[in-house]
């Protein structure tokens, strides 16, 4: 069983490519947080798990956590980051 490591700074718009985000500016949401993201992820149809006590390597040791996704294997992490990153502007809205 495979797990995917998704952190908010991947979809935060406050945020550059060299800074972690891994979205395009259109597609990211200002200060994401790891609930939306787990809601995200089981809209796109898999098994989330969230980890409020970890912290991004970019981001200063700033505990904002991170969401694992489970049995991901079907797809790429670049797919997946970007499906999860449109229902997270959609949920939004």
């Amino acid at each position: 069983m495979v797990e995917k490591v998704l952190w908010p700074a991947y979809f935060d718009a406050d945020k550059s490519r060299n800074e972690g985000r891994r979205v395009a500016a259109e597609m990211a949401i200002a200060e994401p947080t790891v609930d939306e993201i787990a809601k995200a992820v089981q809209q796109v149809g898999y098994d989330a798990v969230i980890e409020r006590d970890k912290a991004y390597s970019r981001e200063n040791w700033d505990e904002r956590g991170r969401v694992l996704v489970k049995d991901a294997d079907d797809s790429t992490k670049n797919d997946l980051i970007q499906a999860v990153a449109a229902y997270a502007a959609a949920l939004r809205d």
